[in-house]
């Protein structure tokens, strides 16, 4: 061997030693980067990933859903069905009296203003009389009116061509949060309120059918009570339900000391007219949870503003009478108790989440279609294998892969937005090839530093 290959041999054998060096250095200072965290699992199926495939109705409930819609002869149904869709995702919430009254006052002064300009010769009792007619007038104008959604059978039969699939998708990824990682729960109990059309309890059952032994659905609408109802049986009064242990009711149960392993309200609080009735049922709700609670809206700011809400109840305030004293922490999708970054952020934005799922076969409804939504899983107490990855970040946005580099948008431990671009030589292997097979929703296994976060336009 000649001196100048012998040379070209040890100068590679020594850049070898200084990867391996810097490798290690870099697993040393940051220690979820090490492969431990994996569990033996290939990269794209790490213990982050929480997200679905393109979710599917079971075939017994699309089949009973198709059923009824035929029988039902609605008239105009698809049109019907596409402005209950814009009125339930567009739906605000009720302003308050005191903001109303706070609106009201500055548009007092506001238009007060304006007409001392004009000259002091006006006759007051007039001008005040004007004043206050086109302060009424202008809140009448730009003030949402809030009304309550009143389920007849014709409306359900809509209401289920617009929302049945979509709701059980979300449902059903919310639901996947717990049993991910949490694989010891097993519920036996279940409560779902504001049932609607039993979309928890088939999304439940498809998780836990061997456990649950008891699902007590409740909804104010007797007509949903029976469509839901009629669903499970496939639409034939004689047949046995698809699902057992299901029971309706109208009114949740009234005892305090009546718990539940697993309770659950999908896009109910939006129902409910003020923020105190919003407090007073997720305190109700909380009260007969035993494990967990799941709350699940649209993935819009007042979506998320009211899921805000309940989770600053039950983390802050205190009930009056407390009959489990064992307190409410945080299981997904926030990786910390702290106030929501994305409230405070300058352009205040919804923490919502996608997922796929094949609709309804109605006319124009064949291609997958995607639910934006928003939820929250509180528990009693964290077992030992659900705090397991309770630490990791949760991508906030869809994962942007390039070449060599991952950006990934994330809602970190800390209670800060960040933005890291994820590469091997900078964060491991492992923890690369594992954001490369993330994506929106999921966490990973990664404690980003400040130094890292870079802007946007980077």
């Amino acid at each position: 061997m000649t001196l100048r290959s012998l040379g070209v041999v040890v100068l590679c054998q020594r850049a070898a030693v200084l990867r391996v060096t810097c490798r290690d250095m870099s697993a040393a200072a940051n220690p979820q980067t090490q492969s431990d965290f994996l569990r033996g699992k290939p990269h794209r199926k790490h213990p982050g990933v929480t997200n679905l495939k393109t979710l599917r109705l079971p075939q017994e409930l699309q089949i009973a859903a198709q059923s009824v819609i035929q029988r039902a002869e609605v008239a105009e149904l698809s049109e019907r069905v596409r402005k209950l869709t814009n009125f339930l995702w567009s739906r605000k919430r009720l302003i308050e009296d005191v903001a109303l009254r706070k609106r009201a006052v500055n548009l007092e002064k506001e238009l007060w203003g304006k007409a001392m300009l004009t000259g002091p010769d006006v006759d007051e009792d007039l001008l005040n009389d004007r004043i206050r007619k086109k302060v009424l007038s202008e809140l009448r104008r730009t003030t949402y009116h809030w009304t309550p959604l009143k389920y007849d059978e014709e409306l359900g039969v809509v209401y289920m061509a617009a929302r049945l699939a979509g709701g059980y998708a979300a449902v059903k990824r919310a639901l996947h949060e717990i049993k991910k990682r949490d694989p010891s729960f097993a519920p036996q109990s279940l409560l779902d309120f504001g049932s609607g059309l039993g979309t928890v309890a088939w999304a439940s059952h498809s998780y836990w059918g061997d456990s649950l032994k008891e699902m007590v659905c409740v909804d104010s609408s007797g007509s949903m009570n029976n469509l839901a109802e009629r669903l499970l049986k496939g639409d034939d009064e004689g047949a046995a339900p698809h699902i057992k242990h299901v029971y309706f009711r109208q009114f949740l149960p009234v005892s305090p000391k009546v718990q539940f392993d697993l309770v659950v309200s999908a896009f109910t609080l939006s129902e409910l007219p003020g923020v105190k009735d919003r407090e007073d049922a997720v305190f109700t709700l909380w009260r007969k949870t035993s494990s967990y609670l799941v709350l699940v809206e649209n993935g819009t700011k007042e979506g998320h503003q009211m899921l805000m809400e309940a989770r600053d109840a039950l983390l802050k305030k205190q009930e009056k009478t407390v009959h489990d004293p064992r307190p409410a922490s945080v299981f997904a999708p926030c990786p910390h108790e702290l106030t929501c970054p994305k409230l405070t952020s300058q352009t205040a934005v919804p923490c919502n989440f996608l997922q796929f799922y094949q609709p309804l076969l109605l006319p124009g409804h064949h291609q997958s279609q995607t639910e934006k939504f928003s939820f929250l899983v509180l528990s009693r107490s964290r077992p030992a294998a659900a705090a397991e990855g309770v630490d990791w970040a949760r991508l906030i946005a869809p994962v942007l892969r390039r070449t060599r580099h991952v950006h990934c948008r994330m809602c970190c431990p800390d209670g800060q937005l960040q933005h890291v671009v994820v590469t091997a030589r900078k964060h491991s292997r492992d923890v690369y090839r594992c954001a490369r097979s993330s994506d929106w929703g999921d966490q990973l296994p990664l404690i980003p530093n400040a130094q890292e976060d870079v802007s946007d336009s980077e």
